[in-house]
């Protein structure tokens, strides 16, 4: 048996930022009042899976944010949508868009490497499973209730026959 496990909603395609929603920036851009950071929202190029959501949102992403000088950055995946807190669009042309597609890159790799290894596991188990099971019918197949011929039987009538002369079969006349 060759299986395959396939769970909802997880891709081998890896999870990518498509574009910038414009509608959800400020609308005081390019003014004397725009503010100087502010929540960009961009599309996902596929819809996300929880472990990405849960890999996106951790610890580990806002260290490698950090650690590539985006200390103040935040992430937050809404439905397709990943909003980019505490930022600005020339931050974004200027690195940070280069730094989260890397880090959405390293997150689906890494998923995926983990995806295979259970698979692997599971397909090992389901292997060994067959093995043990295939064993234990051809063992519960090896078993033949039938009477036994020959040297066999005499044997038992020898063996019957001194019990009868021990006094097994002592049977009294009355």
């Amino acid at each position: 048996m060759n299986a395959q496990l396939k769970i909802a909603g997880q891709s081998p395609e890896p999870l990518g930022l498509g574009s910038v929603l414009i509608g959800s920036l400020p609308d005081t851009l390019l003014t004397e009042r725009a503010p100087d950071r502010y929540t960009v929202e961009a599309v996902f190029t596929r819809r996300t899976d929880h472990d990405e959501v849960v890999a996106i949102q951790s610890a580990a992403t806002r260290s490698f944010l950090s650690a590539n000088g985006f200390p103040t950055v935040e992430l937050r995946v809404a439905d397709r949508r990943l909003e980019i807190a505490n930022t600005n669009l020339e931050e974004l042309r200027d690195g940070l868009a280069a730094v989260l597609a890397e880090r959405l890159a390293d997150i689906s790799s890494s998923l995926l490497a983990e995806r295979h290894e259970r698979e692997h596991r599971v397909q090992d188990a389901s292997d060994r499973e067959q093995v043990r099971a295939a064993s234990v019918a051809a063992l519960a197949e090896s078993i033949g209730f039938t009477r036994r011929h020959g040297a066999a039987a005499a044997d038992d009538d020898s063996r019957i026959q001194d019990w009868a002369e021990e006094g097994g079969a002592h049977s009294t006349a009355r």
